[in-house]
């Protein structure tokens, strides 16, 4: 692969021009596509297979407005009066009114015709239903609602607006991503110590973003894509992309230092560090692209589309690098006599100052044994809390408090009780065909659904366009989130026998709050599973890649302490809501249920980054000494500062997507950065030296027969010195 990936290097060099117009090509010719023919982003959650799922798209059918999205508008009397009073109800019978004129509306139910108005009279629901899905609403429809709730605060009473027609919040580009591009700018700058290299770094980045996301829009009239994948793309091509280009650019710089002619220096970079480059993209793309084997789509999307985002970041990274280098030439080699320079010769035999990777390393080589006790000792510490962690996913309860959806959930928590924000849909399909013995049935099932634990109230049975269905509404007496809402949905399945025998119908729980159940439910049944598939890939890679047993070991438990450190402090802040108000995180609750799967599949990829970006250098040192520390010191000395810059560009590009207000990505960009930061600082710099020296020449063993069973991926490049005259001019540095 080096080889190959030095004769691309040369390619690219030689024909930057041609190479640079066919990227800039392909991202007008996407961009021209998705301006003419992009469709609109789904984020409704399926779950195929599920209970849940085949009634809801039953109802699609038969009875569109119950599974389709809604609004709510929410009444509340001034204090000291009723809801009831005359003027009020006239004022609430004109909105309905108007309601029902909002383009797309199917139904609006009055309260007085639905029954909801609190108990103490103070507050009531306008329910308004949707024949479609929330991402299929118009804004218009939604605006009209809105302006007519505010036309009835002229009656006197306070309104808010609700409902499942806020769930979907778009592609989010604001300026704390902007904000995170420009702290990528400065630690670039302070890395390189050039302004021309930091831009460079940025610019194949930025182009690789943009064909990716392009892409990624461009298919949405033919796939169902979220909103939530496009913005997992976002964050994943900016930072890996800004990250492959820094390791390639790094090596590089460094050889043109040593002297080393700007077409051969670019060409090894690419069959070097862009090797590495390959290697760690494709563990990306595979832990990504293996969160379609759970079978839920809307994962299946954010997996897919983030993994698409990474291999663009791969092929920007080995093609447009060499190409912008050939435009820059030797302008690229850092300035004789600079930091820059002295670094990019500095080894440990040198006489000059050392670098502060070299001091670090030094540093926790000294007592290897008391280093990693204190490393595991504090990720097992910050893991603790995840042995609580709740899975569900969001709703208008994690909004901003001061959203109107957030105001209309609250509103109706205190006055209706909590359930009434998630009501569980049982339909009930009889085995006669006549409407009046379905009603009946109907009937039957509500007396004893009403009997079950937990249930707060039950609605009449609504007969469906289908004769032999018949549609029951339980409120739960707890919130949608709540494991007794969980335990709930489970005993109406229990019951399903029994209610048949007794009734003749057989039953089936659906609704958004039995379908988010079941999806948290998949996930995490499906978690386990996929870690074991997660690091017994990296063992099986990192075997391959070091030619160690010992390191794949130590690796995949590293990526594990990682996880569970990162997913511990997202308990802690976003579960049990420690910090929470400090750090803006509106309110607590269940971790997102697919936000460890997501993790673990992204962190996977990250780790591996740094730990082949870390190790091979280490690796290469041991080939050439087979000195065990003099290989882990040299072999950090120039990769611990470009993975420290990478780490630290992931860590800000992550973390500018924590300020969003949407309850998907939030947690997902603190659980990321901090998940990066941790695996990177902590785990790649700290534990893995110190682990190293304390097993001495033993980490670099392999047995001989193993040896020959495994193929060798040469990430180190070591086959380029091998080669011919014709595909290298100079030896690798360090040869």
């Amino acid at each position: 692969m080096a080889v190959l990936l030095h004769r691309l290097g040369h390619g690219a060099y030689r024909h930057r021009k041609l190479v640079l117009g066919i990227w800039l090509f392909v991202l007008a010719a996407l961009i021209t596509c998705v301006s003419v023919f992009s469709g609109k982003l789904n984020d409704r959650f399926e779950v195929p297979g599920a209970e849940s799922q085949r009634a809801l798209d039953s109802l699609s059918k038969t009875f569109p407005e119950v599974p389709g999205a809604s609004a709510q508008i929410v009444f509340t009397a001034p204090k000291g009066h009723e809801i009831t009073e005359a003027s009020y109800a006239e004022t609430i019978a004109r909105t309905v009114a108007e309601a029902k004129k909002a383009p797309q509306v199917g139904e609006v139910i009055d309260p007085r015709a639905s029954g909801a108005v609190s108990a103490d009279r103070t507050t009531a629901i306008v329910q308004v239903q949707y024949p479609v899905q929330s991402t299929e609403v118009r804004t218009s429809s939604v605006d009209e609602i809105e302006n007519t709730a505010k036309e009835a605060e002229k009656g006197g009473l306070k309104t808010d607006v609700g409902g499942t027609v806020y769930a979907s919040k778009g592609i989010h580009i604001g300026p704390s991503e902007v904000i995170g591009v420009i702290v990528a700018v400065i630690v670039l700058v302070i890395t390189f110590g050039s302004l021309l290299a930091a831009g460079m770094s940025l610019l194949p980045a930025l182009i690789g973003v943009g064909v990716g996301l392009a892409g990624l829009m461009a298919l949405t009239p033919v796939f169902t894509i979220s909103s939530t994948a496009v913005t997992l793309a976002l964050m994943l091509g900016l930072a890996v992309g800004i990250d492959y280009v820094l390791f390639i650019l790094s090596r590089h710089r460094q050889q043109l230092a040593r002297g080393t002619d700007p077409k051969e220096s670019v060409a090894l970079a690419t069959g070097t560090a862009g090797s590495a480059v390959v290697f760690a993209g494709t563990t990306v793309i595979i832990a990504l692209a293996a969160l379609s084997v759970i079978g839920i789509p809307f994962l299946t999307t954010m997996g897919l589309g983030a993994a698409g985002a990474v291999l663009i970041a791969v092929l920007a990274a080995i093609t447009l690098v060499p190409a912008m280098a050939g435009f820059a030439g030797s302008r690229l080699a850092p300035k004789p006599g600079s930091r820059a320079a002295r670094r990019a010769v500095d080894t440990e035999d040198s006489t000059g100052p050392t670098t502060m990777g070299t001091r670090w390393t030094k540093w926790v080589i000294a007592k290897p044994l008391l280093t990693v006790l204190a490393v595991v000792g504090i990720l097992v510490t910050l893991t603790l809390p995840a042995s609580d962690m709740r899975l569900a996913l969001p709703d208008n309860g994690s909004a901003p408090q001061a959203a109107s959806e957030r105001k209309a959930y609250d509103t109706i928590s205190d006055k209706f009780g909590p359930g009434f924000n998630g009501p569980l849909l049982v339909l009930a399909e009889s085995k006669s065909g006549t409407a009046e013995e379905s009603a009946k049935a109907g009937g039957e099932v509500a007396q004893k659904l009403q009997n079950l634990k937990n249930v707060e109230a039950v609605l009449p049975p609504q007969a469906t366009s289908d004769p032999t269905q018949s549609v029951i509404t339980v409120m739960p007496a707890s919130a949608p989130d709540s494991e007794k809402t969980a335990d709930l949905v489970a005993d109406i399945r229990d019951a399903a026998p029994d209610i048949r025998e007794t009734t003749g119908a057989s039953t089936s729980v659906t609704g958004t709050t039995a379908v988010n159940i079941d999806v948290s439910d998949r996930l995490s049944e499906s978690l386990l599973p996929f870690v074991a598939i997660v690091v017994g890939l990296s063992l099986i890679l990192l075997m391959m890649v070091f030619r160690s047993l010992l390191i794949p070991v130590k690796a995949a438990v590293g990526f594990l302490l990682s996880v569970g450190a990162s997913l511990g402090m997202t308990v802690a802040l976003f579960q049990w809501g420690w910090l929470a108000d400090a750090l803006g995180v509106p309110s607590s609750g269940p971790v997102v249920s697919f936000l460890p799967i997501v993790l673990i599949g992204v962190l996977f990829g990250l780790a591996m980054d740094y730990e082949v970006f870390l190790v091979s250098g280490m690796r290469e040192e041991w080939v050439h000494t087979r000195q065990a520390r003099k290989s882990i010191v040299n072999g950090a000395r120039h990769s611990m500062r470009v993975v420290t810059a990478a780490a630290l560009i992931m860590f800000v590009v992550f973390a500018g997507f924590f300020p969003l207000d949407d309850p998907l990505i939030k947690p997902i960009a603190f659980a990321l950065a901090l998940g990066v930061a941790i695996d990177a600082f902590l785990v790649r710099m700290t534990l893995v030296p110190a682990v190293l020296a304390l097993v001495g020449r033993g980490g670099w063993w392999l047995p001989a027969w193993l040896d020959k069973l495994l193929p060798d991926l040469d990430v180190e490049g070591t086959s380029l010195q091998k080669a011919p005259e014709t595909d290298r001019k100079e030896p690798l540095p360090g040869s």
